[in-house]
């Protein structure tokens, strides 16, 4: 249902349609603002007091997701109903942190239901004997040295979740096993995550449910003539530095691996809701099972707090309104998220493809097009590096950028006056995005007349601001969470299938295409335009001179 048809939605327009006070206006008229539009989730506090609403509005877009049918469609998600349309698959990354004694139903091939809670934890439980023996020194590697690199070789989900989760749980690690990270096809890539280290003491993780991706198959079958070539082409050497999380039993033993050292997962898990599956073994050797644990025990917080808290106090819908109030009536083609945690500076980028990947759609789930926007162009940088970047059009440029801000009380590090440098400018950046600077207020600094025009700040740029204690393995569980099912319920508002990525189909297949043609022929390449010829024609002759 287009959710601009229904009468939920046309009075919200209507009361868009007068003018709201500014954010100074409305602070300085409601000294309880804060306090009424700053909710709880598990252990994040979220203050959206900053964005440009009032409670009316908030009461108008609260009634769009109620007629738009928020609620059941978030029952029949977690109920493993087949909400994926276009592959006609359960969408269950929520039974993946679900506690050993859930029950979660979903449909097999014939039809049958089953409780996949028990397989859920089977493959926890594998994963964590494989870790604690990597972590202990148990698993050694064909000469019988310990493992102290471990190389996650995957791409998308496989390998922006598990990179951005290590990063961000750095503090956690293991302190004599390092992780690196390699998923582009690009070989700088490998070349440099190979560099420097020993192949005696470095354990792959491939990533692939098929076993047939092609980024991640050539990366691999890199990692093993590098490997190789450090034990004298000994093949036996491949499964006790290899290890797999694939379905692809053949392709994997196939390649060397033992597939005792396969951990699979399911087609209803997305790849950029995956972190929490097998795919997270990486995360777990480096901060240990009891560590995982916690992470998914941060999402199931949340998890519960999105099924259960009444849409006016549900964090996940009230991020996701806002971004439909930004996006759809105020007009906002970007959302920005800039941690002040240096841990999270891949953040931005793992919700890149979480909601862009999920929403960035443009027909609705029974194939008509949509006549609005769907989902933002979504990037950020961590604080304080982006102030002495992009915050100058974030203060006084002529876009709106609605802003996400996350912050910390406390570091996980003992530089406790860094830290207060950094959170004052957390809430200083917010509260000049809010209130800005106006003209009578630069003359009374004394600024030269000519360059108060160029001092002024507009203010009235909205923000939330989501903070915590500390961030620990059950916070970023609870942060990731929080975004799944913000991303989640706009999909809904929107009407499009937020759990499928035809996007990422054409361009690949079109590569396959192109591959072998760039070394065959020219009278092979009458299937391209006059451009793609010509790019391959000049690619083929700088091969040619170089030869």
């Amino acid at each position: 249902m287009d959710f601009t048809a229904t009468p939920a939605w046309s009075a919200l327009l209507a009361s868009a349609a007068t003018p709201l006070p500014s954010l100074r206006e409305l602070f300085a008229a409601d000294p309880g603002r804060a306090a009424a539009m700053t909710l709880g989730a598990a252990d994040l506090r979220v203050d959206f007091s900053k964005q440009r609403v009032v409670a009316e509005t908030m009461q108008h877009l609260i009634a769009v997701a109620e007629a738009s049918g928020v609620q059941s469609r978030r029952d029949a998600m977690f109920a493993g109903e087949p909400i994926n349309t276009t592959e006609g698959r359960a969408v269950l990354h929520t039974a993946l942190r679900a506690p050993r004694d859930a029950v979660v139903m979903v449909a097999d091939e014939s039809g049958a239901r089953h409780n996949v809670v028990p397989e859920v934890h089977a493959t926890l439980d594998r994963m964590a004997v494989f870790a604690d023996r990597v972590r202990s020194g148990a698993w050694t590697g064909h000469t019988g040295s310990r493992i102290r690199t471990v190389v996650n070789i995957g791409i998308g989900g496989s390998d922006l979740g598990p990179a951005m989760a290590y990063k961000g749980l750095f503090a956690y690690r293991h302190p004599d096993i390092e992780c690196r990270f390699v998923s582009n096809i690009d070989g700088a890539d490998i070349g440099q995550n190979l560099s420097g280290l020993d192949p005696a003491s470095t354990l792959f993780v491939v990533s692939s449910k098929t076993f047939t991706t092609i980024e991640t198959l050539t990366n691999a079958e890199t990692a093993r003539a590098w490997l190789l070539g450090g034990f004298g082409g000994d093949e036996s050497a491949v499964a006790r530095h290899f290890v797999a999380v694939s379905t692809n039993a053949e392709k994997v033993a196939a390649f060397g691996i033992d597939t005792a050292n396969m951990f699979g997962f399911w087609d209803w898990v997305g790849g950029r809701y995956s972190i929490d599956s097998a795919i997270g073994i990486t995360l777990m050797i480096s901060i240990g099972p009891e560590g995982f644990r916690e992470f998914l025990d941060g999402m199931r917080a949340i998890d519960e707090h999105f099924l259960h808290a009444p849409l006016a106090q549900n964090v996940p819908v009230i991020l996701a309104m806002l971004g439909v109030w930004n996006s759809n009536v105020m007009g906002a083609q970007s959302h920005a998220v800039l941690p002040y945690a240096h841990e999270l500076s891949r953040f931005a980028a793992y919700l890149q493809q979480l909601d862009m990947e999920s929403n960035g759609k443009g027909v609705h789930r029974d194939g008509t097009p949509v006549t609005g926007d769907t989902g933002p162009i979504v990037w950020g940088e961590p604080g304080t590096n982006g102030q002495h970047a992009f915050y100058q059009l974030l203060h006084q440029g002529t876009r709106l950028v609605p802003v996400d801000m996350i912050g910390f009380a406390h570091p996980n590090h003992s530089h406790r006056n860094h830290h207060d440098l950094l959170t004052a400018n957390l809430f200083a950046q917010s509260e000049a995005l809010a209130f800005g600077k106006t003209a009578a207020e630069a003359t009374a600094e004394g600024m030269p007349a000519t360059q108060v025009p160029h001092r002024v700040f507009t203010g009235n740029r909205p923000s939330t601001t989501i903070v915590a204690a500390r961030l620990t393995p059950r916070v970023l569980g609870e942060l990731i969470a929080l975004y799944e099912h913000k991303v989640f319920v706009q999909g809904c508002i929107w009407d499009v299938n937020s759990f499928d990525q035809w996007g990422v189909e054409l361009g690949k297949a079109l590569a396959n295409r192109i591959t072998p043609e760039l070394s065959g022929p020219s009278t092979h390449l009458t299937t391209h335009d006059s451009s793609t010829i010509a790019l391959i024609n000049w690619y083929r002759d700088q091969q040619q001179e170089t030869t």
